[in-house]
């Protein structure tokens, strides 16, 4: 599809999750205009709100965040297509995030309900089989109802050779593991980090140069700038707001841009996306653009371009990133997508 453009797929939840989704939708960018079009539910799976790649193969895997969680994995055809490659269950309640280890020979998953994070060891072909590990977190935060328990909300293996970053919610907590490859099982590395009360950690996103990552708390609404040694440890830099906007702010995804001189955070509640330069010390708020809806729950920086997902509003939202600010400018209009969650590229 090269020539023409390149597949998108869209994750989403479906009615098992409170959505209006029906699976997985595939989508057509047009990398100059950045302009998507539609091709329809591809797969079509309980609630499939995240979704990853795998690194060589032509592989697609999918969270199903239900009360009996689970992972799904797809062979992927040349017009986006969807083959089924099976599930598992990922031993926990509602896994909302997933990802594939550098060397493409394990998943690993984040159960949010059970506070836990699973193992499953992939084949050579990229087919995922029975899980091998499941660690769960103890503990619990301020929040009387956001925090009542662990609630692991990503994550984060390292492309070099560091340990896997779990984010957990729930505990205030990133927790380090390194994963053996043999036995597909985790083992904690050093304390967690605990990051302030009631921060509510989600996402973080690592900087390209291997040294620095940022952390955005749900609850709290900031951004955490951190170090990274060479152990994986993370040491704290300072703290700024997600979102100078006033209103309920609930930030979701957080990324780098490739060329690492910027932050991009997605702030629902209030439905925009703050840009950070990250030349100083710390995250500089540089602008927050307005996304057209409330909720946006996932962006994707691909290209010259952003695509937001707006859960609630149904709509996936184009951007064009302006190449020396960084700030991206709304193209076109949303594309009607039922409740998005994820945009991969």
């Amino acid at each position: 599809m090269s020539g023409q453009g390149e597949v998108v797929h869209i994750g989403g939840y479906t009615a098992q999750g409170g959505g209006r989704g029906s699976g997985i939708v595939a989508a057509l960018r047009d990398p100059a205009t950045g302009a998507l079009t539609p091709l329809g539910t591809v797969a079509v799976t309980e609630s499939p709100s995240f979704l990853v790649r795998h690194p060589r193969q032509p592989v697609l895997y999918a969270v199903n965040e239900v009360t009996d969680g689970a992972i799904s994995a797809w062979q992927v055809g040349s017009d986006g297509s969807l083959d089924p490659l099976g599930s598992h269950s990922t031993g926990g309640a509602e896994p909302c995030h997933l990802a594939v280890l550098p060397d493409g020979g394990h998943l690993v998953a984040a159960n949010y309900g059970g506070g836990s994070v699973a193992v499953f060891p992939l084949d050579a072909q990229g087919v995922p089989g029975e899980r091998t590990d499941l660690v769960v977190h103890e503990g619990h935060g301020p929040d009387p109802d956001r925090q009542d328990r662990a609630h692991t909300h990503m994550v984060s293996p390292d492309p070099g050779a560091g340990p896997l970053l779990a984010v957990d919610l729930g505990t205030d907590s990133v927790y380090r593991y390194d994963l053996d490859g043999a036995s597909g099982r985790l083992t904690p590395r050093g304390p967690r980090a605990r990051t302030a009360p009631g921060t509510g950690p989600r996402h973080l996103a690592r900087h390209p140069d291997g040294r620095r990552c940022y952390l955005v708390g749900e609850l709290d609404a900031t951004v955490t700038a951190y170090e990274l040694d060479d152990d994986g440890a993370l040491h704290q830099r300072g703290r700024v707001d997600a979102s100078d906007r006033t209103g309920h702010v609930q930030p979701s995804e957080v990324a780098v841009g490739p060329d690492g001189r910027f932050l991009y955070v997605a702030n629902r509640g209030v439905g925009t996306i703050a840009v950070f330069n990250l030349a100083g010390e710390l995250p500089e708020l540089v602008a927050e653009v307005d996304t057209g809806g409330e909720w946006p729950r996932h962006f994707a920086l691909i290209g010259k371009h952003l695509y937001v997902a707006d859960e609630r509003a149904d709509m996936v939202r184009v951007f064009r990133l302006d190449a020396s600010t960084g700030i991206p400018a709304p193209v076109g209009e949303p594309v009607a997508v039922p409740s998005p969650t994820c945009v991969l590229p």
